[in-house]
């Protein structure tokens, strides 16, 4: 579980074919906390096991790369990261399994004097789970909706989001890990089950 409240920002090394799927090499140098084998990290919202503390190293699955983004990263990418809760983690965020439910896509990035507001194009199936003023996790950065759109929603972005994570390097038309919010997804799987509501 975690919380959606990036600690860092790293760099992939490498990132190669192998026979279940790619290695993913990330420099987290400057992080000050102590990794270890085993252990659960988000990166760019995804779950993954850590294989070698440094530099980090993950195993990722096809079946991870076939519904995340994580495919896409290559040398020199920048990766937002998290460790997994503790029973003593400060909830800052809102709870992040880390179980990607789609990927999006950055329609459009609108700067103004106030903040800056990005328009996510998101995948129907997640539609029902996307609600006003609602969390949702974009590559694992926890983040109110500020509008819900037909077809995806608005964040407004404010500038130690953009500081902190990768988002501040964001270009449109570039794909995004979306996990929707846990306790919506549930309410909406148990009102579907009893038949309040259609599949």
């Amino acid at each position: 579980m975690f919380t959606g409240i990036i600690q860092h920002r790293g760099r992939v090394l490498e990132s190669t074919a192998t026979p279940a799927g790619r290695s993913l090499r990330i420099d987290a140098r400057g992080w000050g906390r102590s990794v270890q084998p085993g252990e659960s990290i988000a990166v760019n919202g995804c779950c993954l096991t850590v294989v070698e503390p440094e530099p980090l190293r993950f195993d990722v699955i096809t079946q991870t790369l076939n519904v995340t983004t994580l495919g896409d990263l290559r040398a020199g990418a920048a990766v937002n990261l998290e460790p997994a809760v503790t029973p003593t983690t400060l909830l800052s965020g809102h709870l992040v399994q880390g179980h990607v439910d789609g990927v999006g896509v950055i329609r459009r990035i609108q700067t103004s004097p106030e903040d800056v507001r990005m328009r996510i194009e998101a995948p129907p199936a997640l539609m029902d789970f996307i609600v006003p003023k609602g969390s949702i996790a974009v590559d694992g950065i926890s983040l109110t909706l500020a509008e819900v759109l037909s077809d995806g929603f608005v964040v407004a972005l404010i500038p130690t989001t953009l500081e902190l994570t990768t988002l501040g390097e964001a270009k449109p038309e570039q794909r995004v890990n979306l996990e929707a919010d846990l306790v919506v997804k549930t309410i909406v799987h148990q009102m579907r089950r009893i038949g309040t509501i259609p599949s």
